[in-house]
């Protein structure tokens, strides 16, 4: 791992991920200021009246806790999206951004090795993850205990979190396989960004109607059960596993790539 390297990539994308903590600030904390029971069945008639629209955001039931509530408010759209998009263009910038303006040649000229290059990408990029997902759960539990005290369930609303991490550890890691693939940074944004506004648009289209429920087997955006998660499912305790793995894979098929690939400098 290299040090400097990693000061360099946390100066060049800080106000980035400033920018996105600042909407997932906003989002949570007004999502999680709605929260009333008494609103619950007016909530319910707004999704009978529009169906469709609802059931395609993962919206279809506000939920009689308030664990509920966040779940169905936050993690079937606004926790998954606003991440996602971060963690895309991050990692748009760790490896393909340096080959497509050639600036690759001069990090390959220092003393560290393409080892320690995509190391220290990963590295960044992981703790880019960790530092979103757990940002948004710590802002949950404040912004929860300071409106309402003592109505979440932290336990399961920490599972529910983790689940999360499983969900984004995947989708960096396949960003960052394209980016280690590819030698046009427009390229690599097209194949991930079009993978995930795929995966985006499957999943919204199996939840509006069960004609077309099939179709989230097609996504890997079903393996992450946020309400399953929530009632300690064995079943959606496994799938979040698979969405960790897979992302581990991804990974290490991005440096090895990397490493072996030549790169037009």
């Amino acid at each position: 791992m290299s040090l400097p390297l990693l000061r360099r990539e946390l100066r060049a994308n800080y106000k980035m991920i400033l920018l996105f903590t600042a909407v997932i600030t906003l989002y949570s904390t007004v999502i999680i200021a709605m929260y009333d029971p008494k609103l619950g069945a007016s909530l319910n008639m707004m999704a009978e009246s529009m169906p469709e629209l609802f059931a395609a955001f993962g919206m279809t039931n506000a939920g009689a806790t308030m664990l509920e509530f966040i779940i169905n408010y936050l993690y079937g759209f606004i926790l998954v999206v606003i991440p996602m998009l971060c963690l895309l263009l991050i990692a748009g910038r760790l490896v393909v951004r340096y080959v497509d303006q050639g600036s690759m040649a001069y990090l390959l000229a220092t003393p560290n090795t393409r080892g320690t290059i995509i190391r220290t990408q990963i590295l960044f990029l992981v703790l880019c993850t960790l530092f979103l997902v757990i940002y948004s759960s710590g802002l949950g539990l404040i912004a929860s205990e300071m409106l309402f005290p003592g109505e979440l369930d932290v336990s399961h609303y920490l599972l529910v979190n983790a689940g999360l991490l499983c969900l984004h550890l995947f989708l960096g890691g396949m960003c960052f396989f394209f980016s280690s693939v590819f030698s046009e940074q427009k390229k690599a944004y097209g194949c991930a960004g079009g993978c995930l506004v795929a995966f985006l648009l499957i999943q919204m289209l199996s939840q509006v109607s069960k004609q077309l429920e099939g179709l989230r087997l097609l996504t890997p955006l079903t393996l992450f059960q946020a309400k399953e998660l929530a009632m300690e499912s064995s079943e959606a305790l496994m799938m979040a596993g698979c969405l960790a793995i897979l992302g581990v894979i991804l990974y290490i098929a991005a440096a090895q790539i990397f490493r072996r690939r030549n790169l037009s400098l």
